[in-house]
């Protein structure tokens, strides 16, 4: 028979406290993991996060939206802080244009929901690449090589793994292979192109 004096030495921290069996806590069991949501409502917040009060990545996102066709392409928000939106301009008549149609700038960020309070101006020399959803962009991913339902999919011959026939027809192997022989010769080969 065991001895009731080791029985009480054998208590839980929770027999201590005097808790019922209900009440106490295994501490070496981890916490629960939340519900799963759905990959629409990750994204969804995700969205909303990054459009959120005070995110420039949000606001580069709806930039060309916001500043109209004929104006993002020569301009694009720089700094967003305390409120100020620091724009920066191609120098010469698109500068002018951002301080000529400042108030109604000020009025489509407020009502594309951005709490910008003011604006700043200045000159900045914009790289000549295509606002995001324009005809130039649509063009280049129309042919773009990796795109299998445009060119089809076949086996790299280099790797025999299944690849875009747009990537072999351009540089007689996959794009991973592509990769590999660029690390190869000590060239870093992040853009495949």
């Amino acid at each position: 028979m065991a001895d009731p004096s080791r029985r009480s030495s054998r208590r839980g921290a929770g027999d201590s406290l005097g808790l019922p069996p209900q009440n106490r806590v295994n501490v070496l069991m981890p916490a629960a993991a939340p519900p799963a949501t759905s990959l629409g409502a990750c994204l969804e917040g995700l969205r909303r996060q990054w459009e959120g009060d005070g995110q420039l990545a949000g606001l580069w996102q709806a930039w060309p939206r916001i500043a109209g066709s004929q104006l993002a392409p020569h301009c694009r928000p720089l700094n967003l802080q305390g409120g100020v939106l620091t724009v920066g301009a191609a120098p010469g008549p698109w500068l002018q244009a951002l301080q000529y149609n400042r108030h109604q700038l000020l009025g489509a960020l407020r009502g594309a929901g951005f709490s910008v309070r003011d604006l700043r101006f200045r000159q900045h020399h914009v790289e000549a690449s295509p606002p995001p959803g324009s005809e130039v962009e649509a063009e280049v991913w129309a042919r773009h090589p990796s795109r299998i339902d445009v060119h089809g999919l076949a086996d790299c011959p280099a790797c025999s793994r299944p690849a875009p026939t747009g990537e072999m027809a351009l540089w007689g192997h996959c794009g991973f292979c592509r990769r590999s022989d660029l690390a190869d010769q000590g060239i870093d080969g992040s853009p495949i192109c």
